[in-house]
C-alpha cells in the first residue's frame, strides 16, 4: 500500500484515541458504577476499542517509513499497550478470572473474535534482531559442542578378540534363523486351522452378478469422489479463492505475494531512512553551530551585559551571577519574563484587591453553610461503586496526540514523496540544544567579566569624589565598550 494509505489509517487511529481519552476524562466516564455486570461491560467496550486502535497503530508503525513520524507513533503505541494492560487488570479485578467472554459486546459492536486478536508487535523482533541472532548463534554453537562430545564418546572402539567376535555373530545369526523358522511354522498352523474351519462350515458361494455389482458400486463411488473434488478445486481457482498449482509463475505474482514483497521493501526503506535521519541529526547540529552560533553567543552576551547595567542602575551595585545549579543565565531571563508578567498585571491587581477580599469572605460563608458540622463530607463524595484506577499512560498518550495534531495532522508533504526526514523539524530541535551548549560557555565568560568589572569598580571607589559619582555610569559603559 502507499504512504497516504498508512497516513490515513494513522489519522483514523488518532481520532479514535482522542475520543477515548475525552470519554475517560469526562465526568460521565468517571461516574461510579454500582452494578458489577454493567461495569464489566463498560470496561470491555473500552478494551475492545483500544485493541482496534492498537492493531491499526501497529500496522502503521510497521509500514510507515518516515523516521520522525515513527517516533511519535512509537510513543502512542507504547501508551496504548500500557492502557490495554490497565484495562485487562480492571477486568480481572471485576470478574476474578483471567479469561473473559465478550460474546455480547462483540455482537453489539458487530465484530468477530478475529477482530480482537492481539498480535505481537513486529518491532519487538525488528529492534532486537541483532541480539536474537547472537543468541541463536550461541545456542547453536553450544549444542554443536555437546553433540560432538556425545558422538566422540559413542564412537570409541570396543576391543575384543577374533574368537569373541565370531561367537557373537554366530549367536545373533542363530537367533535370527530361529525367529524366521518360528514365524514360518506359525503361519502354517494358522493356514491349517482356516482350512479346517472352512471344511466344517462349507464354502460360501456368491452369484457372479452380485459380486460384480459390489465391485462396480465401490469403483463408481471412488471415481465420483475424485471428480467432485477436482470440480470443487477448479471452481475455487476460477473465483480466485485458491491459487492455481499448475502455473507456479502466476502463483509468484499473486496479490498476496506482491503485498508480502512490498512490505519487505518498506522495512528496508525504513532502516535506510533511519540511518539518514541519525546522520542528519549530527550534520544539521554542526551547521547550526557554525552558522548561527556566533550570533547566538553575541546576543546572549549583550543581554547579560544589559542586565548588569539595569541591575546596577536600580540597586547601586552589580548583581551576583546565578550558579550552574540555579540555571545560570537562563534563570536571569526566566525571572525577567516573570517580572514582566507580574508588572503587566500589577494595576489590575490593585483594583481587584478590595473585591478579592469581599469574595474571600463570601466564600468562607458559603463554605460554612455547605460543610455544616466538622467531619461531615460533602454530598457526592460518598458515592459507592466501581471506578477505574487513574491511568499512568493516558498523559503520555494525550501528549503524543497533541504532538500529532500540531505537527503532522495538517502538514503539507507533497514535496516529500519519498517520506524522508524533515530538516526544518530537526533545526527546531537542535537549535535549542546548541543554545544550551553555548549558554554554558557564555556563562563562564560572563562570570569572569563580572568579576573583573567588580574588581575595577572597587579600585575606583577610593578615588571617587563628587565628580566621580557623577561620572560613575559613564565609566561602566566605557568599560563595556572595551570588553
Amino acid at each position: 500500500m502507499s504512504h497516504s494509505t498508512y497516513n490515513l489509517q494513522w489519522n483514523e487511529a488518532q481520532s479514535q484515541i482522542k475520543e477515548l481519552l475525552e470519554y475517560e476524562t469526562t465526568p460521565e466516564g468517571q461516574k461510579p458504577e454500582t452494578d458489577r455486570v454493567s461495569a464489566f461491560q463498560t470496561v470491555a467496550v473500552l478494551y475492545i476499542k483500544y485493541i482496534q486502535v492498537f492493531r491499526k497503530l501497529e500496522e502503521c508503525f510497521y509500514q510507515i517509513v518516515h523516521p520522525q513520524k515513527r517516533i511519535v507513533l512509537r510513543h502512542v503505541l507504547d501508551g496504548t499497550m500500557g492502557r490495554l494492560l490497565e484495562l485487562k487488570n480492571e477486568m480481572v479485578n471485576l470478574e476474578f478470572s483471567e479469561y473473559h467472554f465478550f460474546d455480547d459486546v462483540l455482537s453489539d459492536m458487530k465484530l468477530t473474535p478475529a477482530d480482537i486478536e492481539i498480535p505481537v508487535p513486529r518491532y519487538f523482533t525488528q529492534d532486537n534482531e541483532k541480539d536474537i541472532k547472537d543468541r541463536m548463534k550461541l545456542m547453536a554453537e553450544t549444542l554443536a559442542k555437546y553433540r560432538l562430545d556425545e558422538t566422540t564418546d559413542k564412537k570409541e572402539e570396543i576391543k575384543m578378540s577374533l574368537e569373541e567376535a565370531i561367537k557373537i555373530i554366530q549367536v545373533h545369526e542363530r537367533a535370527r534363523q530361529g525367529c524366521l523358522r518360528a514365524k514360518f511354522m506359525r503361519e502354517i498352523r494358522a493356514q491349517e486351522e482356516r482350512e479346517k474351519m472352512l471344511s466344517l462350515q462349507g464354502a460360501s458361494t456368491m452369484d457372479p452378478d452380485v459380486a460384480s455389482t459390489y465391485i462396480q458400486k465401490v469403483w463408481k463411488g471412488y471415481s465420483q469422489r475424485n471428480k467432485t473434488s477436482k470440480l470443487r478445486e477448479e471452481e475455487l481457482i476460477f473465483i480466485g479463492m485458491q491459487p492455481n498449482s499448475d502455473t507456479p509463475s502466476k502463483h509468484k505474482d499473486s496479490p498476496l505475494n506482491k503485498v508480502a514483497r512490498r512490505e519487505e521493501e518498506r522495512v528496508l526503506i525504513q532502516s535506510q531512512h533511519e540511518r539518514e535521519y541519525q546522520d542528519a541529526l549530527v550534520n544539521i547540529k554542526e551547521k547550526i553551530r557554525e552558522a548561527e552560533g556566533p550570533d547566538i553567543k553575541e546576543n546572549m552576551q549583550d543581554q547579560i551585559r544589559q542586565w548588569f547595567i539595569e541591575t546596577r542602575d536600580a540597586t547601586g551595585k552589580f548583581p551576583d551571577y546565578p550558579s550552574d545549579d540555579e540555571g545560570g543565565s537562563a534563570a536571569i531571563f526566566k525571572t525577567k519574563e516573570e517580572g514582566g508578567e507580574e508588572g503587566g498585571n500589577g494595576e489590575g491587581g490593585k483594583k481587584k484587591g478590595k473585591k478579592g477580599k469581599k469574595k474571600k469572605g463570601e466564600k468562607k460563608k458559603k463554605g460554612k453553610k455547605k460543610g455544616g458540622k466538622k467531619g461531615e463530607a460533602p454530598a457526592g463524595d460518598d458515592e459507592e461503586g466501581f471506578r477505574m484506577a487513574p491511568s499512568c499512560f493516558m498523559p503520555g498518550m494525550d501528549e503524543a496526540t497533541q504532538t500529532y495534531e500540531e505537527i503532522w495532522k495538517y502538514r503539507d508533504e507533497n514535496e516529500n514523496f519519498q517520506q524522508k526526514y524533515d530538516a526544518e523539524l530537526i533545526k527546531e530541535l537542535k537549535r535549542g540544544e546548541v543554545e544550551s551548549e553555548i549558554r554554558v560557555q557564555v556563562d563562564d565568560l560572563m562570570r569572569q567579566e563580572l568579576k573583573n568589572l567588580k574588581a575595577a569598580i572597587e579600585r575606583d571607589k577610593g578615588k571617587k569624589g563628587k565628580k566621580g559619582k557623577k561620572s560613575g555610569k559613564k565609566k561602566v559603559y566605557f568599560y563595556f565598550l572595551f570588553i
